[in-house]
């Protein structure tokens, strides 16, 4: 029974760590660069900072780049997901059939990304070809995540769908293990933290379920539609509703430790690091509150919808909004250190490494920038 325990021990400990270490300075492979979805990247780029290149796609992109092996991967709404390379070149594109809106992800050299029509592909990060295909009955906005089975060893892709569904499939093949069936639609991601997901949707739920089963472990009816995906931080999850509410949520005890009223509709997911959660809203605004207690610390005026997540690098957090800026805040004051107009409107969330930050538009094009 000892030696068991031993192992058991090992593989959660190995699970959590290899979770916590998706993302590294020269990375960015999935939406919010970690499976807790926290935004915060290893990296600490600082500006200012030039345009690199830009790169010219078929259609406008709202779907977020995700960075590895010094290659950009990034749908568009021409039903495309690209693969840049990192001087700004095109080395492969695969044709989905229809929009993607959905940030892809990378890990074990695939690349995992969500399609309008309601098709999770799974493709080879290095040539673009298609090893498998899984096939839900909804949209799929949000982007996978991942995270380990009891095993500690099988790698399984969770994901959110118009059907209503998270669904959980093998990694290796697409075979569906579990689906689990919220009250309606699912935008977002779901956070992974130990063997909980989190997620909300438009059943205005805090739905945490467990990731070998799929059954759920408890759930918070909040009230209002939740559009954002939820970052976790500890046993704390963080997210705001399209009412201005954001909440920090207790995932031990399945009850709110704070909120705070009065914000725009929250459509992007915060970024945590320390004692500062970092949002922004629909009113323009963007919001640091104290992850202790929800004492406002500052905010900062855009010039439009703030619908792109914020990502945190070093002692900067990282803007893009509908505006056409992008900019760099300072993580203490709020105060606009450095900003860049692209002149078309950004929902993205920008993909954040040591070298560069990558960013798409609503012109279609992907903007690369860094230190020449």
């Amino acid at each position: 029974m000892k030696h068991i325990l031993l192992i058991s021990f090992f593989y959660l400990i190995t699970s959590l760590a290899s979770l916590a270490q998706t993302s590294s300075a020269d990375t960015w492979p999935s939406f919010r660069g970690n499976a807790q979805l926290t935004g915060v990247s290893p990296a600490k780029i600082t500006p200012p900072l030039n345009l690199m290149w830009s790169f010219k796609t078929g259609d406008a992109i709202k779907s977020s780049p995700a960075i590895f092996n010094n290659t950009i991967y990034v749908g568009a709404d021409d039903g495309f997901l690209y693969a840049i390379t990192s001087a700004g070149s095109l080395k492969w594109k695969f044709n989905a059939g229809s929009s993607i809106e959905s940030p892809p992800l990378v890990i074990d050299n695939v690349v995992f990304v969500g399609s309008l029509e309601g098709v999770l592909f799974a493709l080879d990060a290095s040539s673009g070809k298609l090893k498998w295909k899984y096939v839900s009955e909804g949209q799929i906005s949000g982007s996978c995540n991942w995270t380990y089975g009891p095993d500690g060893k099988q790698k399984r892709i969770l994901f959110g769908s118009y059907d209503y569904f998270l669904h959980c499939v093998d990694a290796a093949t697409g075979k569906r293990l579990w689906k689990y069936e919220s009250g309606n639609y699912i935008n977002g991601a779901a956070a992974v933290s130990g063997k909980n997901a989190v997620f909300g949707g438009c059943d205005a739920i805090l739905h945490i379920v467990n990731t070998d089963n799929g059954k759920a472990s408890g759930n918070i009816d909040l009230g209002v539609y939740i559009p954002a995906s939820a970052a976790v931080s500890g046993n704390m999850a963080f997210f705001g509703n399209y009412d201005g509410v954001f909440y920090c949520v207790d995932l031990g005890q399945k009850k709110i430790k704070w909120q705070t009223e009065g914000g725009g509709p929250f459509l992007a997911s915060p970024a945590v690091s320390g004692n500062r959660v970092i949002t922004g809203s629909q009113n323009k605004t963007v919001y640091c509150f104290d992850t202790r207690d929800g004492k406002l610390l500052w905010t900062f005026k855009a010039l439009g919808k703030v619908d792109a997540s914020p990502v945190i690098t070093g002692n900067f957090v990282v803007i893009a909004s509908s505006d056409g800026r992008l900019r760099f805040l300072d993580i203490a004051t709020g105060k606009e250190s450095w900003k860049y107009e692209i002149g078309s409107p950004i929902t993205g969330t920008p993909a954040v490494t040591a070298k560069m930050i990558v960013v798409g538009a609503g012109d279609g094009k992907v903007y690369a920038f860094g230190k020449k």
